[in-house]
């Protein structure tokens, strides 16, 4: 005698019923409580409810449960987005901060610049990756003596020299200069602007434009007479007091220190 099998009915319907989706509450998803029929998008979500706001502007906080609200008149289970990885944190340079910075051993190499406030400006941007790097930056206080200093500084390919220069364009004496010295071992770079200063984009300092300075007279003296700042050294306080990171910063300037960053610390 064979034995009948007989199906749950209970069973069988519990196998047919369809699976409510699973949505993340993202802000600006649009759900409706069907409850009370508040409609509206999410604005926050937390462990226990969500707060949604309607057309209006009012909101509503409700809990959550499965298959709480609606989408497009169908049932679904919204949960709270996964955590998004955290995005690596950056220098003033826009280069990725290494957490826990122990300061390199100082290289051989060095990166000079011309006077303190261009070492100041320099360590402000990039002072977090010349750390990484170990490279050292140094103020000339002009570079009148350039040659001398570069043939007493003696570069090798191990001991590598990076020059910055203001006001570097065609027909300048900082130009025939840096051509002097110029050779494997030593790059000197620069931009075009008559001081560090005017690297710094107008906007930074809540000014439109930097003011022409008459010929003769010392720039940073002449800008600071036009902008009503004071003595140049209350001026230093004021721009470099204003930079944050290379986007205040003129592209030309940005460009020059990276190439000199980058040859110092060249493999020979």
């Amino acid at each position: 005698m064979r034995t009948r099998s007989y199906s749950d009915p209970l069973a069988a319907g519990a196998t047919r019923r369809k699976q409510v989706p699973t949505v993340a509450g993202e802000p600006g998803l649009v759900v409706e409580d069907p409850a009370s029929g508040f409609c509206g998008a999410v604005v926050s979500i937390g462990s226990a409810g969500v707060v949604l706001e309607d057309g209006r502007g009012s909101r509503r906080e409700f809990p959550l449960r499965p298959a709480g609200f609606l989408i497009d008149g169908k049932p679904v289970t919204v949960v709270r987005p996964a955590a998004q990885p955290k995005a690596p944190e950056r220098s003033a340079s826009g280069s990725v901060r290494v957490d826990g910075l122990r300061a390199r051993t100082a290289r051989g190499g060095r990166i000079w610049v011309e006077g303190l406030h261009d070492a100041e400006l320099v360590e402000r941007v990039w002072g977090h990756d010349l750390r990484v790097e170990g490279v050292v930056v140094e103020p000339l206080h002009g570079i009148d003596d350039l040659a001398g200093a570069v043939a007493e500084f003696a570069p090798t390919a191990e001991r590598r020299l990076g020059v910055l220069v203001d006001h570097l364009v065609d027909g300048t004496k900082e130009t025939r200069t840096a051509q002097r010295v110029a050779g494997q071992h030593v790059l000197v770079t620069g931009h075009p602007y008559v001081d560090v200063w005017q690297a710094v984009r107008p906007a930074v300092v809540g000014i439109r434009a930097w003011p022409e300075v008459p010929r003769g007279t010392d720039w940073k003296t002449g800008v600071c007479a036009a902008l009503g700042w004071g003595e140049p050294a209350d001026g230093a306080r004021r721009v470099l007091g204003a930079v944050r990171g290379y986007r205040d910063l003129e592209t030309p300037l940005i460009t020059a220190v990276e190439r000199l960053i980058d040859f110092v610390t060249a493999a020979p």
